[in-house]
């Protein structure tokens, strides 16, 4: 499974204009609400927001995955976002987050959700690859990172 056929160029911000962690995931989510696969920004606002009060999706290593099962997307969707200066996002290791992907899948997503958590997850354990999405030039760099994983 290719990453990037749940994102595209238009999902990918190198440069995050927010710089608090509601703000942040408004701001991804509303890159989110312009795919045609969500129905409804509001209803995804609430979700995510919903699910990172139960958790801090901040796993650590600057990375975060705010993410939600949703009856507002009509297909998973990633988008991606680059903080260049990081921000608190009460990441389990206390430590600023740079990188973010904002997940929405379907309610009756189960397998392919966790599918792709568990794809990004691994594609963000190696140090390189941070690395290489902090460098990336274009939305296309950071789609071709996210397709390295077969």
């Amino acid at each position: 499974m290719k990453l990037s056929k749940f994102c595209d160029e238009s999902l990918v911000v190198l440069g995050l204009r927010e710089k608090t962690k509601d703000k942040v995931i408004e701001e991804l989510v509303d890159l989110a609400a312009t795919s045609n696969m969500i129905k409804d920004r509001d209803a995804l606002l609430a979700d995510v927001k919903e699910r990172e009060q139960l958790v801090t999706t901040g796993i650590g290593y600057g990375v975060a995955f705010p993410h939600a099962k949703t009856n507002s997307a009509k297909g998973i969707v990633i988008v991606f976002g680059r903080a260049t200066d990081g921000l608190d996002f009460n990441a389990i290791d206390h430590k600023p987050v740079y990188l973010f992907f904002l997940i929405a899948a379907p309610e009756d997503a189960i397998g392919a959700h966790l599918n792709v958590m568990a794809r990004l997850s691994y594609l963000m354990k190696s140090e390189e690859n941070r690395e290489k999405l902090m460098r990336a030039a274009s939305p296309g760099d950071v789609l071709a990172l996210m397709d390295t994983i077969n």
